[in-house]
């Protein structure tokens, strides 16, 4: 049976990306840029912060490429999960190269103090950052909200719904690339102006604070879709509906779902046909019924529809409780 063609749905998604990543490398390098003249802990954080952010998001848009490859003999359902993968890749490495480094830079700095230097390079790094982070935050938030129209409520909520990873981790790599600029900003200007040198490093500590909670959010949701989530509630209650609607169906026993990426589901359902069926009636019914699936979710790439034997109605109807 061939996999239906599925809507390309992507562009939105790799326009955020493509605007993350420039805005990350051009940021990544006036912060490195003025942490060499200012020896400021939060400005080299935060520009380490920028270079894992800008490489995590070249790994979503591999993981965006690498699902498009065609189903093989070793992966015969195809490499959509490939998405789920990368993202949860991506929050490991904002784990890592972002939170980890900020804390251990901020305890450093404590316990070792340095003055900053040049305090001006630090705000105007600091400032365009902003500028360009917030360019960047509001294109992927643009294209958030186009997920959120199908799945109105709050932010978390629809994050922790959504079985597209890509677009709320650049959502939250952008938002908290914001929020660690005007905290470095905080602290540079509370560090400058009082010439206590730990409020830089207080600063440099509460970034990193900030992406490992981001992380872990992160990677538990990727992890969730990786280890095999059912479709939506709303999603099995269509499909539910599409069988038990059918003249041909008299109950279905089980619907069983696998969310395989945002565009590829695979469902498994065991229905009761009505007894006066042959088998060109079950075949045909079989048909109306996929048919009717793929007709309000295209995602559906993979349906499978196995009919109640004889022998298992006998066992049932013997037996209804299931002792």
């Amino acid at each position: 049976m061939k996999t239906p063609d599925i809507p390309n749905t992507n562009e939105g998604v790799v326009k955020a990306l493509l605007a993350g990543i420039v805005a990350n490398l051009l940021v990544a390098i006036s912060k490195g840029i003025a942490f060499f003249f200012t020896g400021s802990s939060a400005m080299l954080a935060e520009s380490i912060h920028s270079v894992a952010d800008t490489s995590n998001q070249a790994l979503l848009a591999l993981g965006l490429k690498r699902a498009k490859k065609p189903a093989s003999e070793s992966h015969q359902f195809g490499y959509a999960m490939e998405r789920y993968f990368w993202a949860f890749m991506v929050s490991l490495l904002i784990f890592l190269l972002g939170g980890g480094f900020a804390l251990y830079e901020g305890i450093h700095k404590l316990s070792n103090p340095s003055p900053i230097r040049n305090v001006a390079w630090n705000y105007g790094a600091l400032t365009f950052g902003i500028l360009i982070e917030s360019f960047a935050l509001r294109v992927a938030y643009h294209e958030f909200q186009e997920i959120r129209a199908k799945n109105p409520g709050p932010i978390l909520r629809v994050m922790r719904e959504t079985k597209d990873p890509t677009i709320p981790t650049v959502l939250f790599e952008d938002s908290a690339a914001v929020f660690g600029l005007i905290v470095a900003l905080i602290g540079v200007s509370l560090t400058y102006f009082t010439g206590n040198s730990s409020y830089d490093a207080i600063a440099t500590i509460v970034i990193g604070v900030t992406l490992i909670a981001v992380a872990w959010f992160l990677a538990r949701e990727s992890h969730s879709l990786l280890v095999g989530e059912a479709a939506s509630e709303a999603d099995q209650k269509r499909i539910r509906q599409v069988v038990v609607d059918d003249e041909a169906v008299e109950d279905l026993i089980e619907l069983l779902t696998l969310q395989r990426g945002p565009d590829s589901i695979l469902i498994a359902l065991k229905v009761d046909f009505v007894d006066d069926l042959y088998t060109r009636g079950v075949e045909d019914a079989i048909q109306r019924v996929e048919d009717g699936i793929r007709g309000i979710m295209p995602e559906a790439t993979h349906v499978f529809i196995e009919a109640n034997s004889f022998r298992s109605k006998k066992r049932q109807s013997q037996n209804p409780r299931g002792d």
